[in-house]
């Protein structure tokens, strides 16, 4: 099956698995990280995410593997995936972003997603809140290779205005109304599994990087090139090598999750209440 062809019917299998649970269609998107799966005000019951895409879904810790819609002020739908898949898990790019075509597909203008990462700068503390204002894409894939379809955007797009600069500034607003501090920093986005080395860790510090993860940037690509505007939030997981001496463990990172759900999902409740994140698209 040629490239675009497969893109087509991944898509359409989605959107089709979409309409069979009759919930409305979502104006955003809001996609968690490790450890960060927080609940929200219940709506329909939560779907697994395999039932909506056209392949397996490996399972990973931290990672629920859920879809829910939300009523942002009681009315407006965001679709919630709740745990992403990672290219890690043996999934090629496309798959890897399948379910955000899928809410842009669906409507979904705006997509708000969460990672944890490991900070490369000293001056970072586990449990941080950062907005990412810039990335590097070191991961080797990309989602645009190949022929996507012509109408689901430019063959070559635009990334200078990856990361929202008002939806970063409606972020700032929201946190400081909440009393938290938010940074911003630039991310990159590495294949993983396996964490970083010292050397490569000082080879992203003279590159520009603060934020190390193995998520985000092909989701970001793909949500760029369909249209959708973008704004990321990390949460210091833990200090990456050579910043510490301390080992680096997956159940820190979920930890490091656990500890700040009550902020993060503070702070997600009152961006996705905001009439900003749908009407300036």
């Amino acid at each position: 099956m040629a490239a675009g062809a497969r893109f087509v019917d991944d898509l359409e299998a989605a959107v089709e698995a979409w309409k069979r649970l009759g919930w409305p269609a979502p104006g955003a998107m809001l996609v968690s990280g490790s450890g960060l799966a927080v609940d929200f005000e219940e709506g329909p019951p939560s779907v697994p995410l395999g039932e909506l895409l056209p392949f397996h879904v490996h399972a990973v810790e931290g990672h629920p593997h859920a879809v829910e819609l939300l009523f942002a002020d009681g009315e407006r739908p965001v679709l919630y995936q709740k745990g992403r898949l990672h290219s890690y898990q043996g999934y090629d790019a496309h798959q890897t972003v399948l379910a955000v075509r899928l809410g842009a597909r669906l409507g979904a203008r705006t997509l708000v997603m969460t990672n944890a990462a490991g900070g490369l700068r000293a001056t970072q503390q586990p449990g941080d809140l950062v907005l990412i204002r810039d990335h590097l894409n070191l991961t080797g894939l990309n989602p645009l290779r190949g022929e996507p379809p012509a109408d689901w955007g430019p063959r070559f797009p635009d990334m200078v205005n990856a990361y929202d600069r008002v939806l970063r500034e409606l972020a700032r607003r929201e946190a400081g109304a909440l009393g938290l501090e938010l940074s911003e920093a630039v991310y990159a986005g590495l294949a993983g599994p396996s964490y970083e080395t010292p050397a490569e860790v000082a080879m992203l510090q003279t590159l520009g990087a603060d934020l190390a993860g193995m998520s985000t940037v092909l989701e970001v690509i793909a949500a760029r090139h369909l249209g959708m505007r973008c704004l990321c939030m990390s949460l210091v997981s833990n200090l990456a090598a050579g910043v510490t001496d301390e080992p680096l463990d997956h159940a820190d990172v979920l930890a490091a999750g656990r500890a700040a759900a009550s902020k993060v999902r503070q702070l997600l409740a009152a961006l996705l209440a905001a009439p900003e994140l749908t009407s300036t698209c």
